[in-house]
């Protein structure tokens, strides 16, 4: 849709308001409804999974159960979904054969604060509640192999269970394909070691690492070969609307019920343009995807999809969390003043870093494209993360319309990664 009107940014728990200074192509995903009534069709779509028996099927009074939920960094409406979940579960089972473990993967624990936030004060406060550990050995079994032969470590709690049961949300994933499905165990709940051999340079630099694409995929690939070898486990994604609504749930078997639902998104978030830009103007979907900037580079690279060569992309992510500071990705960034020596020390084969794949990402967007931040951040932070300070997104796009003339193309992502645009 092109258009001159003021546009809303999804920015934090708002937005931002930008009067368009030249005419914009505004691309977002199709509005989809929320369902009418989400707890009965969440009950529905456990008594009719896609691909296995019903969930109550797979209990019996003396199951010990494993529930994956994602952590703050996810829109996924854990404060609807767990209870739902739990509502079901406890009519077999009692309260202390269910662990939930939070699938952060490799990103900081969730404190007792935020738990209550994402499960709800009552949840946290009758289960055992666990943060993943990634670096904990005591906590981490080897189920088998990585492609490269590597040992494949996940969550004790997650492999011994008798029942195991996978929550989360879909959406297009920067280098994944999608979000949800076997994600919900690799890396949500591997060991560290496991999820930088995944997320290794070489996977990286595949063409099929990259939003919506599952079949081909290395990285998506061996993330569903490692969940596999954890045994059978009943997976609950739903999609979701900008106004986290639910609009879909898709649940049953891990991969085929994923695939349905990113069948549903790539028909909802996907969408083709015609040419590339000369500026982009994106967001990270607000909160909570836009807590930190190692999350920004999600959205970062959707604009990256459609941004010619030399381009700016302006995005606006308030990172109210930080980079995460001290985090692996801001010491990554933090090396050295220039880019091509800090990609050069992270593709030294002989080291791995945690949180090396957001750099290389960011690092490559860069490499085509300048990128503006416009966040909470201090000037010498966004600096330091080789990105440039953005105080005013309006006065950034006059600048370059100035230099590029009246046939300037801008394009405008105002949900960010949500919307995942195309070159036709």
């Amino acid at each position: 849709m092109l258009t001159t009107a003021p546009i809303k940014l999804a920015y934090g728990r708002g937005h931002i308001s930008l009067d368009l200074p030249c005419e914009a192509e505004i691309i977002e995903p199709h509005f989809v409804k929320g369902l009418p009534n989400e707890k009965a069709a969440f009950a529905e779509a456990l008594e009719r999974p896609v691909g296995v028996a019903p969930l109550t099927e797979w209990l019996s009074s003396n199951s010990k159960i494993t529930i994956v939920f994602t952590d703050i960094t996810r829109a996924t409406p854990n404060e609807r979904l767990i209870p739902w979940l739990l509502e079901v579960l406890t009519r077999v089972v009692p309260c202390e054969n269910i662990t939930l473990i939070n699938g952060l993967g490799t990103h900081r624990p969730n404190s007792i604060e935020e738990l209550n936030r994402l499960l709800t004060p009552h949840v946290v406060a009758n289960y055992r509640v666990l943060n993943h550990e990634p670096e904990n050995p005591d906590l981490l079994v080897e189920v088998g192999k990585t492609r490269t032969g590597h040992p494949a470590l996940l969550n004790r709690a997650l492999v011994e269970a008798d029942v195991r049961i996978i929550t989360g949300f879909i959406e297009p994933h920067f280098f994944a394909g999608f979000s949800g499905g076997p994600k919900g165990i690799m890396p949500a709940v591997a060991g560290l070691r496991t999820v930088m051999k995944n997320h290794s340079g070489i996977n990286l630099a595949n063409p099929k690492a990259t939003f919506g694409v599952l079949e081909g995929n290395p990285i998506w690939e061996e993330m569903r070969d490692i969940a596999l070898l954890a045994g059978p486990s009943f997976l609950i994604n739903v999609t979701l609307n900008d106004r986290r609504e639910i609009t879909g749930v898709f649940a049953g078997d891990l991969i085929n019920a994923h695939r349905q639902g990113c069948a549903f998104v790539r028909e909802t978030a996907m969408q083709p343009v015609e040419a590339a830009f000369d500026v982009v103007v994106t967001t990270n979907s607000g909160y909570p995807l836009d807590q930190n900037l190692y999350q920004a580079v999600k959205g970062i690279s959707a604009a990256a999809r459609i941004i010619r060569e030399g381009g700016t992309i302006i995005i606006a992510a308030e990172c109210s969390d930080g980079v995460p500071y001290g985090s692996p990705y801001e010491r990554l960034l933090n090396h050295s003043p220039s880019f091509e020596e800090v990609f050069k020390f992270i593709l030294d084969p002989t080291r791995e870093e945690p949180e090396q794949w957001q750099v290389i990402v960011q690092m490559v967007v860069q490499r085509r494209a300048e990128v503006l931040l416009c966040s909470s951040l201090p000037d010498a932070t966004v600096t330091a993360a080789k990105m440039h300070p953005c105080h005013d997104i309006r006065a950034a796009i006059e600048e370059r319309l100035e230099r590029t003339g009246p046939h300037l193309r801008l394009a405008i992502l105002p949900q960010g990664p949500l919307t995942i645009p195309y070159l036709r």
